[in-house]
């Protein structure tokens, strides 16, 4: 990988500066709980037979078959550590991991997604294990950048992300952009849109030729969500999407936010989705994209080793095209879910040595052979696949130009429901724009209260 994707920093450092210097962690008592061990053995070799329990959310096929070669890696470098590996789908994963963390024998290591709805609520009840001991021996701080280091990070009374303890490492690198299929393109006579009105002159000539604009599929109300934001990013600045998330400054309800929901609500009104979009899974979106059902899917990186194994070089990807051709875009992105250590492990020190080895620079370069995007510079390998090298292109220039935003779901701990919902009824023509940008803000005024 090119060494431009370290440069994402700056981004993530961005969105979280105005939030991070105007609020200062306050001190907190320590529990037994969120205390790491004083003395870390780092000989795993000698830890004596253990089984280390792992959930994880790689189902996808890339992302499948990079932990399944990681750990594999893992277990035979450390014979005497068996991994028992449990993996659920991202939206299962949220459902279960808090009823698994309070439980009396929970995973020894787990993915917790960054944000209020899940890392820092998590922190807060005592359920995972700062790292801050563990990064002293591996380096990890030394190895990331700082952006994506304090996106992991979350003071221990939960109340603020982006500083106060370490609490998870990730593997790859993300970024929400656009998919599309180049046959289909070719025999409708569009060209890849390089401007937002190209992009929307696309949609309606598909439409036009009786093809789906659009694969879309939000049963779990997340991906409209993700859709949401990329329309947002190109109604406002980035600088105000960030202020937003974090808790800075702004209101859903301001007039750019609201004009991002009329488009959505367009959309679904001109026909341009999968029909009975709120039916169809997300993760069958990809599936039924592969099998030509739709011209353009907007969709994570995670999507990308799977579509190019199916699609080969039929499928592009590309940033959501800017306003001006040639302008910098903007659009969604980070790092993938960090891996946590829980509070209640027997095994800690093997699990730090587990989260160290397949986040090392060794792992990147499995990440690439996978099809996958990692989230720093691979040391020796480098995408073959056609839409593989387009992803990564797209990455070093999101990253050159700081043109990640986050995840809006990182807004409140509720935000998934109380933003996914609406949208879900927005799609549905339910609710007006404005009732669901309300709604939206509701939840949020009320969490910046209790904060």
């Amino acid at each position: 990988m090119p060494t431009l994707p370290r440069r994402a920093a700056a981004a993530v450092a961005a969105a979280l500066a105005a939030l991070t210097t105007a609020c200062a962690p306050g001190s907190e008592t320590d529990r037994p709980q969120d205390k790491a061990p004083a003395a870390v053995n780092t000989d795993i070799a000698k830890a004596g037979n253990v089984t280390l329990t792992v959930w994880d959310q790689e189902v996808q096929g890339g992302q499948r078959e990079q932990i399944e070669k990681l750990n594999a890696q893992f277990q035979a470098k450390y014979p005497n550590i068996k991994i028992n590996r449990v993996s659920r789908s991202f939206t299962d994963l949220q459902k279960t991991l808090r009823l698994a963390l309070s439980g009396d024998s929970p995973p020894d290591v787990v993915e917790a997604n960054q944000g209020y709805a899940s890392m820092a609520q998590f922190v807060k009840a005592g359920m995972l294990l700062p790292l801050d001991s563990y990064d002293q021996v591996y380096g990890w701080k030394k190895r990331y950048p700082k952006g994506l280091m304090d996106l992991n990070s979350v003071t221990k009374d939960g109340k603020l992300i982006g500083s106060g303890n370490l609490y998870g490492v990730s593997l790859n690198g993300e970024i929400v952009g656009l998919y599309y299929n180049k046959e289909k393109l070719s025999k409708l006579g569009i060209q890849p849109p390089k401007t937002w009105a190209e992009f929307e002159q696309a949609l309606g000539t598909a439409k036009g030729k009786g093809e789906v604009p659009i694969a879309f599929g939000n049963l779990e109300k997340l991906p409209a969500m993700q859709l949401y934001g990329i329309i947002q990013d190109q109604n406002t600045d980035k600088e105000s999407v960030r202020k937003l998330v974090f808790g800075s400054g702004g209101a859903w309800t301001d007039a750019p936010n609201v004009a991002a929901a009329q488009k959505l609500a367009d959309w679904s009104k001109q026909g341009y989705f999968t029909k009975d979009a709120n039916a169809v899974k997300w993760d069958d979106t990809p599936v039924n994209f592969a099998k030509g059902q739709g011209v353009f899917l907007f969709g994570g990186t995670w999507w990308a080793a799977d579509l190019s194994e199916k699609m080969k070089d039929k499928v592009g990807f590309m940033l959501p095209p800017p306003a001006q051709a040639g302008a910098p875009s903007a659009t969604m992105g980070g790092e993938s879910l960090p891996w946590s250590i829980t509070s209640k492990s027997k095994h800690p020190d093997v699990a730090a040595a587990y989260i160290n080895f397949i986040t090392s620079p060794e792992a990147m370069d499995v990440s690439v052979e996978t099809g996958n995007l990692p989230v720093l510079p691979a040391p020796s390998k480098q995408p073959d696949a056609t839409l593989l090298k387009e992803v990564s292109a797209a990455w070093a220039e999101l990253s050159k130009n700081d043109g990640t935003t986050p995840y809006l779901d990182y807004a409140t701990p509720t935000f998934a429901d109380a933003f996914g919902g609406p949208l879900q009824e927005l799609v549905a023509g339910k609710v007006t724009p404005q009732q669901a940008m309300e709604k939206a803000q509701a939840d949020y005024t009320a969490f910046q209260a209790k904060k």
